[in-house]
Formats: structure tokens, sequence, C-alpha cells
């Protein structure tokens, strides 16, 4: 598969359809995600739901969208 254009904004600022300003936990998963962003890890555990969520960068790395809705795509302007 050909890598797809990365949206023009900084890997750790995810867009507002998949993160809302308004999220009552919006610090903390942002806190989580440049944690594991400044860490070199592929992901973080999601502090609200448990469950391992991808960084940006790491689905950068993949070179395209999957389209599932990934939290932090890259891809999605």
């Amino acid at each position: 598969m050909a890598t797809q254009r990365l949206a023009p904004r900084p890997f750790h600022e995810p867009h507002a359809e998949r993160l809302p300003l308004e999220h009552p936990r919006r610090s903390d998963i942002l806190a989580a995600h440049t944690a594991a962003l400044a860490n070199g890890e592929a992901g973080y555990i999601d502090p609200e739901s448990g469950l391992f969520v991808l960084t940006a960068a790491y689905l950068a790395e993949r070179g395209f969208c999957c389209d599932q809705g990934c939290r932090h795509c890259p891809y999605v302007e």
C-alpha cells in the first residue's frame, strides 16, 4: 500500500473529532500520549478505558490510515 500524506498538525495534537477539546480526561490522555511519544513507545494505556492506544508517531511510521477511527491518526485532516 502506498504511503499517505500526513495531516498538517503536530503528532501531539489529535484531530478535534477524535479527542474533543471538552473531553473530561483530555489532559490525562494527552499527557499519556506525550510521554509515549517522548519514550519512543508504540502506544500507551488509555487512562479512561484501560485499552492500549497507538501513538501518532507509530501510526505515521506504518504509512497509511487503517480507517478504524484511531484517536491519534496522523492522516485525518
